[in-house]
């Protein structure tokens, strides 16, 4: 079929040029075309290599007479005359793309008869990410799925890495079962196929969870002195802290010489002179749209009965139990 197409061009050209003498009336198809590979956008350059027996040249693509001599036949602006001399006639075709991509003849005639030179031109195109997901926010154990479509040639490949852990999976779907909170962060899609650097987009997963308080402590500050209370906790979206004292009365903030001080996990109950209605059991709340999670912290009044530490791992319960029934034994005996 090629074979048969390249006579009809070459016919065509043979008509077309015949005010120039270029007469096509056969040609030589025993060599095959060589490929000759570029990246879009780059500059490809068609030469052919002659000798002072030939008297007529052109190159041609497809249907089209690109040039012959140095007469330029074809409309596009990109392609360019870069030599013509009895020993090489070479054309360039700048910011090459797809469409570019197929067969160049060149044709030349000799004294005794039309010759043919082939190329085929193949277009490499970079990889490059066209389609994917936007950031996704799911409460924890839901199930995540991401997309990353990409296009290039050859063939890209697609890994999807998260940054946090290093933790990678191919192909351009990303399935997470019963997401948990340690899988929460940016994940990037990566595509390339060898032709230029990777492409590369994140995607950002936000996982929700109820709050868990992380880290408290109690204080012994002595009268007169300042004194804090101190509440971490975890939690997506950020918990809104609250306090109160002994289990019933909500503090707030600027009243009785207390001031409270909220961050996005910690929340901080300061004493700016502690007296000795400040001494008891406080409790920290946190909450947020999935959940709450509370925990008592004590100010202690230094001398007191809290001071003294219980050397025992028995729960107060069972310590009761256990102190009824030797009372109870010694009222028998």
């Amino acid at each position: 079929m090629n074979r048969v197409l390249l006579a009809a061009l070459l016919f065509k050209m043979s008509i077309l040029l015949l005010s120039q003498g270029l007469l096509v009336r056969g040609a030589d198809f025993s060599q095959p075309a060589d490929n000759y590979t570029v990246c879009q956008g780059d500059n490809a350059t068609l030469s052919c290599y002659i000798d002072q027996q030939v008297t007529r040249v052109a190159w041609l693509n497809r249907s089209n007479i690109l040039y012959a001599g140095n007469d330029k036949w074809s409309i596009d602006l990109r392609v360019q005359l870069l030599q013509y001399s009895p020993s090489e006639f070479s054309i360039m075709i700048s910011h090459v793309d797809v469409y570019d991509e197929g067969l160049y003849t060149c044709s030349f005639q000799t004294q005794d008869k039309p010759h043919t030179s082939q190329v085929y031109l193949i277009v490499y195109v970079p990889a490059r990410i066209v389609n994917i997901s936007a950031a996704v926010t799911v409460n924890e154990g839901s199930n995540v799925n991401l997309l990353c479509l990409a296009v290039g040639k050859p063939e890209p490949t697609v890994i999807w890495r998260q940054l946090k852990d290093g933790f990678t999976s191919e192909g351009e779907y990303l399935e997470i079962s019963e997401i948990n909170r340690e899988q929460a962060g940016e994940y990037a899609c990566i595509t390339a196929n060898g032709v230029s650097t990777p492409d590369i987009k994140h995607v950002l997963i936000t996982v929700n969870y109820p709050p868990i308080i992380t880290d408290v402590k109690d204080s012994r500050p002595l009268i007169g002195k300042t004194a804090l209370l101190r509440c971490e906790a975890m939690a997506v979206p950020a918990a809104e802290f609250q306090w109160f004292k002994d289990d019933k009365h909500r503090l707030i903030s600027g009243s009785d010489g207390l001031q409270i001080q909220n961050e996005r996990t910690r929340s901080i109950l300061l004493f700016t002179n502690v007296t000795v209605r400040h001494y008891g059991n406080y409790t920290c709340l946190a909450s947020n749209s999935l959940g709450s999670y509370n925990v008592s912290l004590r100010l202690i009044r230094p001398g007191s009965l809290d001071n003294v530490a219980v050397a025992s791992t028995e729960p107060p319960v069972l310590l009761g139990l256990l102190s009824s029934v030797f009372v109870t034994l010694l009222f028998k005996i």
